[in-house]
């Protein structure tokens, strides 16, 4: 089962995503932020306070989601945190073509999750409802996210979108 989980900044969304894995005793974080700076080490700290003693094993992969997969076992459960920092790495990582290859490089990633993951969950931004037009590559990557979020939801069996820390089931439903 995949479930996308989306909501906006501060929303309470790695929250109800972390919650939703609470009763499986083998559980594996992806964790997708790069260390670029102090913001993002408070970020990765914030989070790893948040996660501790829940029982997650971390694995770290800003890029080349299908190569951490590996490291998975067969019938884990899995948190993907974020999809957003994932698009972005991928995005702007310097590797050739541009969105249409970030996006099935993580699409690809994301199959390679499911294969060995029998519960997935994937976190994800809502980025799209502030109606500013921005420079062309930002433009570029709010396109990839919407198109990845779409996608995924088409393929997930739940999605939820938190605000507030409220989460509201768009499909499927609470287990």
């Amino acid at each position: 089962m995949m479930t996308l989980v989306s909501g906006g900044a501060a929303s309470g969304k790695s929250e109800f995503a972390e919650c939703l894995l609470d009763a499986f005793p083998e559980k594996y974080y992806i964790a997708t932020m790069q260390r670029a700076d102090a913001e993002s080490e408070r970020r990765i700290a914030r989070h790893r306070k948040m996660r501790a003693g829940k029982g997650f094993c971390t694995i770290e992969c800003p890029v080349g989601l299908a190569g951490a997969a590996k490291a998975l076992p067969k019938g884990s459960a899995v948190l993907l945190e974020c999809l957003s920092n994932l698009a972005a790495n991928e995005l702007f990582s310097g590797t050739p073509g541009g969105s249409e290859a970030a996006y099935l490089r993580i699409l690809a990633g994301i199959e390679a999750v499911r294969e060995r993951a029998d519960t997935v969950v994937i976190v994800t931004n809502e980025l799209f409802s502030d109606g500013v037009t921005y420079d062309p590559g930002t433009m570029e990557y709010l396109r990839l996210l919407a198109r990845l979020n779409r996608e995924i939801v088409r393929r997930a069996g739940r999605a939820a979108e938190v605000a507030a820390a409220i989460a509201v089931w768009r499909k499927g439903e609470a287990l």
